[in-house]
């Protein structure tokens, strides 16, 4: 069965190297960044990868910031001849959000911030951050799009309400304005499968929770497909010949090898807290912060998205005056933002690409 997430670390090259279609990987020091709870992380690392060329004006750059303990490699999908994202042209920036284990984490921050230690860092922190980088690191001080999927959409919401005018387009794909009290639910109920564990020592552990991150992939499994997909069993489209059910069950046990339990649990609460509403200047207002958007917004929820569900990416574009609504019409529940399936990978590619022109 196909998984979304990649956990896969790719050789640094140089910034303006240029490989068809597959990522130079970097890493952007940002030093005593504040966060906004606060904390002064003294070295804040953001790891990103490039695709293409920036050119001599700076102006053909596309973000791509990433999803749930994703790599820069979470769009590849959109990249490439034929896709909507053509590198022979564009020069495409993929940011790896903090927690992932690559950018600043809890399990690679020393103390006094490792482990439990590190501060719940929010989507904003990650936008404020990757515009330093943009902006002071690349020299890129606009872009033709963000393009976003799951927490990688919460980012795009929050550049079109932080920096309004900073890129041409954006698209949002399975992924809201706001994390709404049903996603709290669910958020908390993964992040008690890990915690709940004896292992888990509250986060000062010596070896990881692996019960706790059993259960966690678990719960996530139940939320991640519609519940029809389970019924017309569509893991048998994409997984190889032989795979039974069972099968794909134990995989979920197992389901982001190699992550580490404090780093599910940050970008869980990060997940939890983002709120374009609490921005400075709109007092927790997120239907002032909806309204504030002025750039063409292209707003892409799955039909059958149990984490984003869509009435509530409905309600929020209705606050939106520059927004084109398309959902898509899947069965494939949240993956379907992700091209997840040849179907669904052929609706994004038409539509972002036919947006993008």
């Amino acid at each position: 069965m196909r998984l979304f997430f990649l956990w896969l670390l790719a050789a640094p090259a140089a910034v303006f190297a240029q490989t068809k279609d597959v990522a130079d990987v970097h890493t952007y020091v940002i030093g005593n960044f504040r966060t906004e709870s606060g904390v002064v992380l003294p070295k804040a690392m953001v790891v990103y990868g490039t695709y293409g060329r920036l050119n001599a004006a700076h102006d053909n750059a596309v973000l791509l910031p990433s999803h749930y303990m994703a790599t820069h490699r979470g769009y590849e999908w959109l990249i490439g001849p034929g896709k909507a994202l053509d590198t022979t042209k564009l020069f495409l920036v993929a940011t790896e959000l903090f927690g992932n284990g690559h950018s600043s984490s809890p399990s690679n921050t020393p103390e006094p911030f490792h482990g439990p230690r590190f501060p719940v860092m929010t989507i904003r922190d990650n936008v404020n951050a990757v515009e330093d980088l943009l902006v002071r690191g690349l020299g890129i001080r606009h872009l033709k799009a963000i393009i976003g999927f799951s927490m990688g959409a919460e980012q795009a919401f929050q550049w079109a309400v932080s920096y309004p005018d900073f890129a041409d387009k954006i698209v949002a794909t399975s992924g809201t304005a706001k994390c709404w009290p049903h996603g709290w639910v669910r958020l908390e109920g993964q992040i008690t499968a890990i915690t709940n564990d004896p292992a888990f020592a509250g986060g000062d552990y010596t070896a990881e929770p692996e019960k706790g991150l059993e259960t966690f992939g678990m719960v996530w499994a139940g939320w991640l497909y519609s519940q029809e997909w389970w019924r017309k069993e569509l893991w048998k489209t994409t997984a190889p010949a032989g795979t039974t059910f069972e099968m794909v069950m134990a995989r979920f046990h197992h389901f982001i090898p190699g992550a580490d339990a404090n780093d599910l649990i940050l970008q869980c609460r990060t997940w939890e807290r983002h709120d374009v509403g609490g921005t400075p200047g709109f007092g927790g207002d997120v239907v002032k912060a909806l309204k504030s958007v002025r750039v063409p917004f292209l707003y892409m929820p799955s039909e059958t998205d149990l984490y984003f569900p869509l009435e509530d990416a409905r309600y929020e574009a209705g606050f939106m005056s520059t927004v084109v609504f398309k959902p898509i019409p899947s069965l494939w529940g949240h993956t379907a933002g992700a091209a997840s399936n040849p179907a669904d990978a052929k609706f994004l590619n038409e539509t972002i690409g036919s947006f993008l022109k």
